[in-house]
């Protein structure tokens, strides 16, 4: 699952431990891929694709929810439907702000629709939940929305099964004894695999030879081709690519990583950093957007779009011991600071806030 499926499942579960009736509202069946979900109704319709999709969450969408007498509808990733019965409590959450602070690292269908329909929504909204303070911010200055209807809420860790690094297939697999450099993420060009290549690249080839880097993520989109890259490079034979890897996979490489190397140009929030903190290991990260608040003191932090800031992160974590000890001494620590259940406590009192002031106060802050 990517980062924005996994938060939808696990707050639903989570806020269904604590008592909610759920209803998930889908337009098109569930991809095998995910889990069971049995704590939840699902109301399945049949739209896939972006346009179909887009017209089932402005026309059948607002009806359902209205035949089921729901109290809030939830828009989990920054829709909500233009026309609902004004009864109805509305939440909307923004990931993040990708459409306009990094417009080059999107498809244009996302990017099009991010920008003609997340206003609407943010305007409509009772509530606005957002994954970090940086994303908040953001909202704020672009939509001119009001602070009070604005809340943070952290996403949580998932504890990803558990595995034997030292004896895992994916290890033999990509011919790995020693330790490495680990990146986390879809390939595509706002996660910055160019410049992260361009500044291992730079490495001495000592410090190369020690440390492959190894890429983790399915192919996004955007012809992102590291293999390639690498090849003009010249650094093939120091790189390994997993592929898209399953949670016992992701785990034994977290493991038997030295350190995870994420210098997104734009994240919301940043998963894979807290999750490699749970495995006890630091972070090389930007300095910008949500990752430094993400990373607390865990993280060495890079400017993004400099390769030699990256490359000069890059020997520092791989070559300095102390540094390398001092960062991972504080990694645990700093993923305990995100939970599901606490988040999912807040987002219940979001949605509390919300009922309240579409009953009393139509959507009054």
């Amino acid at each position: 699952m990517t980062g924005i499926a996994r938060h939808v499942v696990e707050m639903c579960r989570h806020l269904a431990l604590r008592d909610h009736d759920l209803i998930l509202y889908l337009p098109e069946a569930i991809h095998p891929g995910y889990p069971v979900i049995e704590w939840a109704e699902i109301r399945t319709s049949h739209h896939p694709g972006t346009l179909r999709r887009l017209i089932w969450g402005q026309s059948e969408l607002p009806r359902l929810a209205v035949d089921d007498g729901i109290d809030v509808l939830w828009g989990p990733a920054h829709r909500l439907p233009r026309r609902l019965d004004p009864r109805i409590a509305k939440v909307v959450t923004v990931h993040d702000m990708t459409w306009r602070h990094a417009p080059s690292s999107m498809r244009w269908r996302g990017l099009i629709a991010d920008s003609l329909l997340m206003r609407d929504a943010v305007t409509a909204a009772d509530r606005i939940v957002v994954d970090s303070a940086a994303t908040a911010a953001a909202v704020a200055a672009e939509f001119d929305a009001s602070c009070p209807r604005i809340r943070t809420v952290h996403l949580g860790l998932t504890a990803i099964a558990d595995s034997d690094a030292g004896s895992s297939p994916i290890l033999s697999r990509l011919e790995i004894e020693g330790s490495y450099i680990l990146f986390v993420g879809t390939l595509e060009p706002r996660k910055n695999l160019k410049r992260l290549l361009a500044a291992y690249a730079s490495l001495p080839e000592q410090i190369r030879a020690g440390l492959p880097l190894v890429l983790a993520g399915g192919q996004g989109w955007g012809f992102t081709d590291p293999a390639n890259i690498a090849r003009r490079l010249g650094i093939e034979r120091f790189v390994r690519l997993a592929g898209y890897v399953n949670d016992a996979e992701l785990h034994a490489l977290y493991r038997g990583a030295r350190f995870l190397a994420m210098p997104s140009l734009y994240e919301g929030f940043g998963l894979p950093i807290i999750e490699a903190n749970a495995a006890g290991i630091p972070v090389l990260t930007s300095n910008t957007s949500s990752m430094p608040e993400v990373a607390g003191d865990a993280a060495l932090l890079v400017d993004p779009l400099d390769v030699s800031s990256i490359a000069a992160g890059l020997e520092r974590l791989a070559c300095d011991d102390n540094e390398h000890a001092r960062l991972a001494a504080r990694a645990r620590a700093n993923a305990s600071r995100f939970d599901w259940a606490k988040s999912a406590a807040a987002m219940e009192s979001v949605f509390e806030e919300a009922i309240l002031a579409r009953r009393f106060c139509g959507n009054a802050e």
